[in-house]
């Protein structure tokens, strides 16, 4: 047998959406979630939703000019408390790109029942730090799930 990572996928919809599972390690004593591991649940529906796309962060950094992904601002609005062994869908999609910034909406849902949303402003930079705008081939990948900011 083999067993590979559950992995999320993008809908008819443009969005991208990916099972995770709440674990002890990710609550308090009181078995709620521990509000910095929302980051956590969040960084791994864009890593994934970026891996569907074909854009790997270990093929960015190892490019003959590497890249790597940045968070340059995030604004998080938590609605309800997640908890352990709560089953849980990270959905991320794609706004207009706005220059060098890739804009990020995501949402954390307990079936139809929102547990948090991130706004997310991410770039990409040099391995030394400096913001470089997103090669066009990349750029072009994510392109094709950009969902218009009236829909």
């Amino acid at each position: 047998m083999s067993l590979t990572p559950t992995a999320g996928e993008f809908g008819q919809d443009k969005v991208h959406r990916l099972p995770v599972r709440v674990y002890y390690e990710d609550t308090d004593f009181s078995g709620v979630v521990y509000h910095a591991r929302y980051l956590h649940f969040f960084e791994r529906g864009r890593t994934d939703s970026l891996r569907s796309l074909g854009i790997h962060h270990s093929e960015l950094a190892q490019a003959v000019d590497p890249l790597a992904f940045a968070v340059r601002r995030m604004s998080i609005e938590f609605a309800v408390a997640a908890r352990v062994d709560d089953a849980l869908i990270v959905e991320t999609l794609f706004r207009p790109q706005k220059g060098a910034r890739l804009m990020i909406e995501q949402r954390l849902m307990r079936g139809e029942t929102l547990i948090a949303s991130a706004d997310v402003q991410a770039v990409c930079i040099s391995l030394d730090g400096v913001v470089k705008r997103p090669p066009r081939e990349m750029a072009g990948k994510w392109q094709e799930f950009v969902i218009p900011l009236d829909s």
